[in-house]
């Protein structure tokens, strides 16, 4: 019964295949005929796929290597192909959680004890939680001294200390940790001299460190756990709008806001710091050496936003500046790879979006213009989707994110991955209130159900 069983899974593996293969050579159908086709290939493979998860949970009952395996190829083969076109024809406003009376100009998200939130930070001097599963405020932190540039959730502060803490830092050149749950402040580092633009947490040692970027023209690393202030890299000639840190320099499949990965040295193995300037450079730092590696220069006016790449992208930034362009870069080679050209005004958020089409990644920008806009890495030609904003009411995109969330559930003794979900979070400003958009999107692979979009919060 084994046997058979493997030989039956190894048939519908070459079904696949094939089904990839034909799929490839249809691409030089019309297109009409060539969209009827993918529809034609995508309910056989959703069949297909049901047919295997159903099976594997009624007969087999066990967990091998070769299984788990075979799941990651067919979820990848299904969401490679089908994944972006789906968002593109399914995507709308889902929800609207009101409460800033002024523009937003950071977000972000994580779970704490099962539970998610998202904060965000204003220029009506506020940060707020949100209880996503509620929809609901939780809680406000006025800020009186200034306005609020830039909001992050600690995962050290959770694991390390079973802490519900935020950080966030403001127009009163102070960077602050906020514990939510108790309603109290925990530490604060003083150092920068003008406005703290930028942070971010250290994807090495749990998030022990911290990188904020300052008008002061200056970039700190802190430790969280000493307060102190490790280094200052100094080098721009101007503002710092945006910094970021490599991501985690491992194979290893470890969710870095969980797990804390204990590396000897701050900085080791190669970690680096890559910020924006209002000198129109992009600059990157060494965080062991603590020296200035490479400069970017392309852009024609100052830089927004800059992010690392992931992934089979690791050695690229991606940036968004006030010129009203997005841009790739090879860190190896120090040259512009992209331009992409289609906003009419400044670009504030850039992301790598976790969509595909036709195995090239897709990244993200949102811009003053009020649209959100989607690029097909390999081609600097019209963007593939637009996501427009009120016309009325909205003046435009401030920063967004996506989050991937993972759902389990049990039969029979056997787990396996159920949702995926990707949220999209988009914040712009109303005439009379500050809003941001939540969009979902979520996959679906279900023993007795069909393969399907829904649309949830």
């Amino acid at each position: 019964k084994f046997i058979s069983t493997f030989y039956w899974l190894r048939g519908l593996k070459k079904k696949l295949k094939a089904s990839f293969s034909s799929s490839l050579h249809h691409q030089r159908l019309s297109q009409g005929k060539r969209r009827r086709y993918f529809s034609l290939v995508m309910k056989s493979t959703e069949e297909e796929t049901q047919i295997i998860i159903h099976y594997w949970i009624r007969t087999l009952n066990i967990k091998l290597g070769w299984i788990e395996d075979f799941d990651k190829l067919v979820v990848n083969y299904v969401s490679t192909f089908f994944m972006f076109d789906t968002f593109r024809s399914s995507s709308k406003l889902i929800n609207t959680l009101v409460g800033h009376t002024n523009r937003v100009y950071s977000i972000d998200y994580s779970t704490f004890d099962d539970c998610q939130f998202i904060c965000s930070g204003s220029y009506d001097n506020t940060v707020r939680i949100w209880d996503v599963d509620n929809n609901k405020q939780i809680q406000s932190l006025n800020m009186s001294s200034g306005y609020v540039s830039c909001v992050k959730f600690s995962s050290y502060c959770y694991h390390s200390h079973h802490q519900n803490v935020i950080c966030f830092s403001s127009h009163d050149k102070i960077i602050r940790f906020w514990n939510f749950k108790h309603n109290g402040q925990l530490q604060t580092f003083n150092g920068h001299t003008s406005d703290v633009r930028g942070i971010e947490f250290s994807p090495f040692n749990g998030g022990r460190y911290l990188c904020s970027g300052s008008w002061d023209k200056t970039i700190r690393l802190w430790d969280i756990e000493t307060s102190k202030s490790l280094h200052v890299f100094r080098g721009h000639k101007s503002y710092i709008c945006c910094v970021d840190i490599s991501p985690l320099q491992s194979n290893d499949n470890n969710d870095n806001n969980n797990k804390v990965n204990n590396i000897g040295v701050v900085g080791g193995n190669g970690y680096t710091i890559c910020s924006g300037s209002y000198d129109n450079t992009i600059r990157i730092w060494d965080i062991e050496t603590t020296k200035q590696l490479n400069v970017f220069k392309g852009h024609g006016s100052h830089v927004n936003s800059a992010k690392y790449g992931s992934n089979e992208l690791l050695n690229t930034i991606l940036s968004g500046s006030a010129d009203n362009s997005v841009r790739l870069w090879d860190i190896r080679s120090c040259q512009q790879i992209q331009v992409f050209n289609g906003h009419n005004n400044w670009v504030y958020a850039v992301e790598y979006s976790p969509f595909v089409i036709k195995n090239s990644s897709v990244i993200c920008s949102g811009s003053w213009d009020n649209t959100i806009r989607f690029w097909d890495i390999r081609s600097n030609k019209n963007e593939l989707y637009v996501i427009e904003g009120d016309k009325e009411e909205d003046i435009g995109i401030t920063c967004l994110k996506f989050i991937k969330l993972k759902k389990k559930d049990k039969t029979k003794n056997v787990t396996y991955d159920l949702n995926l979900k990707l949220n999209l979070f988009d914040l712009i400003e109303r005439k009379h209130r500050n809003v941001f958009y939540l969009f979902a999107i979520v996959f679906c692979i279900e023993p007795s159900k069909q393969y399907k979009v829904k649309r949830t919060i």
